[in-house]
C-alpha cells in the first residue's frame, strides 16, 4: 500500500530499525531515536543496492518519489546511481580548491554588497581570470601568473580594470586561506608593480558664490516640475544619484522628517538615514500631488513603475549650462561635503552623512550614529543653501562640533 502523510506521522519508533515501503524502490526507515530517513532500493548488475534520499519530513514524500524515479532511469540506461553519487562528490572534493568554484563560492557569500557591485566583481572574474586560472588549484597559482595575469588588461590601457582585478583576485587566494584551500595570497607581492590610475573627481561646485548661482538655476529650470524637484532634494540630501532616484515615499518615516534608505540600495550595502530638512519636506509636499499615488518619489518620464532615468539630473545640469567638468549629478556631494567641512561642523558627521565607508567593527551597525547632530546640520545646510541663493551671508558658519 503506497504510503501518506498521514501513515508517514503515524509511524513510531521501536527497538530495532524498520523500513516501510512505499512503490517501486522507495521506502521509509524509522530509528529507534524516532528519525525518519528515505531510502531507496534497486539492483544493478545483478546487485543489490540502497540509496539515502535525506530525512522526513525536511524531504516530503512528493519530493522522495521524483529523486526515486530520477535514479530509476538512471538505472534504465545503465547508470549505477551509487556509483555516480560517490564520482560527484569524488568530484567536488576535487574541485574544492580550484580557483573558479572558490571565486564563486566567495561572491554568494557577499550579502552586503548590491547587486550591481556583485554583477561587476562577477564579470571581472569571468572575463579575465577564469579563462586563465579558473581551473588551477589555488596553491598552483604563482606569483608570476598573477602577474601575467593582471598585466593582460593593462596592456590594453585598462589600469583600472588591472587594479580592480588584482584586488578581487587575493581576496578570492584570501578567503581560501582559513579553510586550507590556499597557502597565501599571490597578489600581496605585486604591490606597485601596475601604473596607478589618474583619478578623475566628480565636478563640483564649491565656490560660494558660485553656488548661489546654482541655486538660482536651479529654481528657474525649464524643464519638468519632477526633475526640477529631483534637483532640488539633490542639493539638500546629497545622496549618490542612485539612491535619490529609487526613493520610494514609504521609505520616508518618523511624521515625514527621516528617510530611511534600505541597505540593498546602498553602495556599502548598510541602511542609512537621511534628515530631512525644512526645505527638504516642503519639495515633497509640493511634489506629493504629482507623484505621491506612485512607488516612486521620482518616477521614469515613459511609466512602467520605473523610477527616474539615471541621466535625468545630468541632462538637466546641461540644460542649465553646466558642463560635465563643471557641475554633475554626483557632484552635489562633494559640494557639501567641502562647505560643511569649511563651516566647521564635525568632520565624523559629515562623513555619516555622506554614508561613506566605516573601516571599523562598528560599520554596520552605526548608520544612525549623531543622528540628533545630523538634523542640526541638515538643517543648517539647508539655511546655507537658502543664503546663498539669496546671494547673502558668504562667509563660513563656524558651527562647533
Amino acid at each position: 500500500m503506497p504510503l501518506n502523510d498521514t501513515r508517514l506521522r503515524a509511524l513510531k519508533p521501536r527497538p530495532k530499525v524498520y523500513r516501510v515501503a512505499d512503490m517501486e524502490g522507495l521506502c521509509i526507515e524509522v530509528r529507534p531515536s524516532g528519525a525518519r530517513s528515505w531510502r531507496f532500493r534497486y539492483r544493478f548488475a545483478g546487485r543489490a543496492n540502497m540509496l539515502d534520499l535525506g530525512s522526513y519530513p525536511a524531504v516530503s514524500l512528493q519530493e522522495a518519489r521524483r529523486e526515486r524515479d530520477r535514479l530509476r532511469a538512471m538505472v534504465r540506461q545503465g547508470i549505477d546511481p551509487s556509483a555516480a553519487r560517490k564520482q560527484a562528490l569524488a568530484q567536488q572534493a576535487a574541485d574544492s580548491d580550484v580557483f573558479e568554484p572558490v571565486a564563486r563560492e566567495w561572491l554568494a557569500k557577499q550579502g552586503a554588497w548590491s547587486p550591481a557591485t556583485k554583477a561587476k566583481a562577477e564579470a571581472l572574474l569571468e572575463n579575465w581570470a577564469f579563462p586563465w586560472i579558473g581551473k588551477r588549484r589555488l596553491r598552483e597559482v604563482t606569483v608570476g601568473d598573477m602577474l601575467v595575469l593582471i598585466q593582460r588588461p593593462e596592456k590594453q590601457g585598462k589600469i583600472e580594470t588591472a587594479q580592480r582585478l588584482k584586488q578581487r583576485c587575493g581576496q578570492v587566494f584570501r578567503y581560501g586561506i582559513p579553510s586550507g584551500r590556499a597557502d597565501g595570497d599571490p597578489t600581496a607581492s605585486l604591490r606597485g608593480v601596475l601604473q596607478t590610475v589618474r583619478v578623475s573627481h566628480h565636478a563640483s561646485l564649491t565656490d560660494r558664490v558660485r553656488v548661489g548661482g546654482l541655486m538660482r538655476a536651479i529654481d528657474s529650470y525649464p524643464g519638468t516640475f519632477v526633475v526640477l524637484c529631483a534637483l532640488r532634494l539633490s542639493a539638500l540630501t546629497f545622496v549618490r544619484p542612485g539612491e535619490l532616484r529609487a526613493w520610494e515615499w514609504a521609505e520616508i518615516i518618523e511624521d515625514g522628517t527621516l528617510w530611511r534608505v534600505p541597505g540593498e540600495k546602498m553602495k556599502m550595502g548598510a541602511p542609512h538615514l537621511v534628515p530631512l530638512s525644512r526645505q527638504a519636506i516642503a519639495v515633497l509636499d509640493e511634489l506629493r500631488p504629482v507623484t505621491g499615488s506612485g512607488r516612486y518619489v521620482f518616477p521614469g518620464a515613459r511609466g512602467g513603475g520605473r523610477c527616474m532615468s539615471e541621466n535625468a539630473v545630468r541632462v538637466a545640469l546641461r540644460t542649465m549650462g553646466y558642463t560635465n567638468k563643471e557641475m554633475t549629478a554626483h557632484g552635489f556631494r562633494s559640494m557639501a561635503s567641502t562647505l560643511l567641512n569649511e563651516s566647521g561642523f564635525n568632520r565624523d558627521w559629515v562623513e555619516r552623512q555622506l554614508a561613506h565607508a566605516d573601516t571599523t567593527v562598528r560599520g554596520d551597525y552605526n548608520y544612525a550614529e549623531y543622528l540628533q547632530d545630523r538634523r542640526g546640520m541638515m538643517q543648517a545646510w539647508a539655511d546655507l543653501l537658502d543664503k546663498l541663493k539669496r546671494g547673502g551671508e558668504v562667509v563660513p558658519l563656524r558651527v562647533a562640533g
